[in-house]
């Protein structure tokens, strides 16, 4: 889901940031004006025809046969659940290592979040943590994260929902773009949910969301919660929402849509100049480098590294102008707001393991190689401080 640490601004004062927003709106900026003068002119800000567009556009670019606008990522996955009539308390299965919000959304849909485990090569969805999970009593759904710019082992988890007669639904507020074996994020479940959060690969200028769904039915039921539970004016068949797609933020996210696939190919040149880059760290056994699990095309939403005495060295690396991040330090089982589910330290060790480990690296389409290899750099002697520094 949403992801931590976001910076905004470009490099100043030799600071290289962790995502610079600023370029990439540089890169849009005439046409997001063009955009917002047309529907300050035309006076449709809610639901206008910017937003029908960017929903037919998008889901033409994930390849789903429909796509619902709403205001942010968070709502998009509540919504695909509650409209689907997720039962009260129903258990959903979802990764430990995660964002809070994709539980948090399960919560606020009534359901209850039950967690699984990780692999430990690409922190997604462990299939075999995920079927002790479904085996417990009262399990209703899958929801596997998409987790930094690639997708879960669908083929295992969809086995997996076959089997078991459980549903299958999708995180996929980090992959826009991203394909495994030729299918994009919602071709895989019932519906995927989505954020367009500023930092994500499509990012809005604020919150926006959208569930994507080949299934018309429950599309239309989306929309329906989403906008008051009404199907028709002032009339209101179901309680709802309201959490519609500006449509200011459509007409952001329209310009950034057309440039999406070149953005993501950088991104993709970026993670192998730093696989280059890092390579002798990791020969030495100095750092765990991001690799891309079989059949999947990466999107790269952030390129996250493993290094011992990780705090120390993201310490160092903010110290000397990099702006290393870390997704996400505290699994979600282990979050007090989850403390009544009953789950504690040592339940998932991957996830655990990986939350003491895991460094974000600066990563934007746009970002250099110079940047880059200053960012690998003071990697390098980050990691020599820590080794002298540790007892």
């Amino acid at each position: 889901m949403n992801g931590a640490g976001v910076s905004g601004g470009s490099e100043r004062a030799g600071r290289i940031p962790l995502v610079d927003l600023l370029v990439s709106h540089a890169e849009v900026a005439a046409e997001v004006d063009a955009g917002f003068a047309r529907v300050l002119g035309s006076g449709a800000f809610v639901r206008g025809p910017d937003v029908v567009a960017f929903e037919r556009e998008f889901a033409a670019f994930s390849g789903t046969g429909h796509c619902v606008g709403v205001a942010n990522g968070t709502d998009a996955l509540e919504l695909m659940l509650r409209a689907d009539e997720m039962p009260p308390g129903a258990r959903v299965v979802m990764p430990a290592n995660t964002f809070v919000a994709t539980a948090e959304a399960v919560v606020r849909a009534g359901g209850t979040p039950a967690f699984a485990d990780v692999d430990d090569e690409f922190l997604l969805l462990d299939p075999a943590s995920a079927e002790r999970a479904v085996s417990a009593p009262g399990a209703w759904a899958l929801l596997p994260v998409h987790l930094n710019g690639q997708l879960a082992p669908m083929e295992a988890l969809a086995d997996l929902a076959a089997r078991t007669g459980v549903r299958i639904y999708e995180d996929a507020a980090q992959c826009q773009g991203a394909t495994r074996n030729g299918r994009g994020a919602g071709a895989w479940s019932r519906a995927a949910g989505t954020s367009f959060y500023p930092g994500k690969n499509l990012g809005a200028y604020g919150d926006a969301g959208a569930v994507i769904t080949d299934d018309r039915e429950l599309a239309g039921l989306v929309r329906e919660i989403a906008d008051h539970g009404s199907s028709r004016k002032y009339v209101h068949d179901r309680f709802g929402v309201n959490s519609r797609l500006d449509t200011l933020q459509a007409v952001v996210l329209r310009a950034k849509l057309r440039r999406l696939a070149d953005w993501n190919a950088a991104r993709r040149t970026a993670a192998a100049r730093y696989d280059g880059l890092l390579a002798d760290l990791a020969a030495d056994g100095l750092v765990r480098l991001p690799r891309t699990a079989p059949g999947n095309e990466h999107v790269w939403h952030i390129y996250a590294v493993r290094v011992p005495n990780r705090d120390a060295v993201l310490v160092d690396l903010n110290a000397s102008g990099i702006g290393a991040g870390v997704h996400y330090p505290v699994p979600v089982h282990l979050q007090p707001a989850f403390r009544e589910l009953g789950y504690a330290r040592g339940d998932f060790p991957v996830a655990e393991r990986a939350a003491q480990e895991i460094l974000t690296l600066p990563l934007f389409p746009q970002i250099t190689e110079e940047q880059q290899a200053r960012v690998a750099d003071a990697l390098a002697k980050a990691l020599a401080n820590a080794r002298k520094e540790a007892p």
